[in-house]
């Protein structure tokens, strides 16, 4: 039995697999080499997971709760744009803005689960169709139809000024979806990525919020 307050065997797992696939990437890791870092044989891994694929659905679950925490803390709610993210927006200052940005980027940025399981995915894009399709649902095409979706009705309630929504949510989530990457592949622009995105912002709010 694990100790109060010490990660199970299933946390460990995910965690090392996590770890392996972000570094080496999903296809060149093996259920046995899961097993080797956590300290455990292959067989006993098995008790917890039936396969490779079955790790990394338990991880995409971690990560979509993780993501839904971020956005409850922040009061969004991705799922319920049209009742309740409208009316956190149509009220939101620049400062606020701002912060949601910066509160975002050191989400995909600095926590440990997102950060490890981007890079995962920046691995795999070239090689793993099924990953190109993952990563494109999750990071690219989802973000971009839920600010569509927002700027829609925010431009629809008289708050901000766009004849395309779309591609104002374009414009909006490119730079910062470029400046997260940068910083991955190179961590010491950090600092000059979030002055960057602070400005991006600013300018942002200042040409299309009313």
């Amino acid at each position: 039995m694990a100790e109060k307050g010490s990660p199970s065997t299933r946390e460990k797992i995910l965690d090392c697999a996590l770890t392996l696939f972000s570094g080496q990437g999903y296809d060149a890791t093996s259920v046995v080499q899961i097993a080797d870092a956590v300290g455990i044989k292959a067989p006993s891994l098995y008790k917890h997971f039936a396969s490779k694929q079955e790790i990394f659905t338990a991880l995409l679950d971690i990560m979509k709760t993780r993501y839904d925490e971020l956005g409850k803390s922040m009061h969004l709610h991705e799922t319920d744009v049209l009742s309740k993210d409208v009316s956190r927006y149509e009220n939101m200052s620049e400062d606020e803005l701002v912060a949601v940005g910066i509160s975002f980027f050191n989400f995909f940025f600095h926590d440990s689960y997102t950060s490890r399981f981007l890079k995962m995915f920046t691995l795999e894009q070239y090689k793993n169709e099924k990953f190109v399709q993952l990563y494109m649902h999750e990071y690219v095409d989802s973000m971009i139809n839920y600010q569509n979706i927002l700027f829609k009705l925010l431009a629809e309630a008289g708050y901000v000024h766009t004849d395309d929504p779309e591609a104002t949510a374009v414009q909006f989530y490119a730079p910062i979806y470029m400046l997260v990457s940068l910083c991955y592949a190179d961590p010491a622009r950090e600092q000059k990525s979030l002055d960057s995105l602070e400005k991006h912002i600013r300018q942002f709010y200042r040409l299309y919020v009313y």
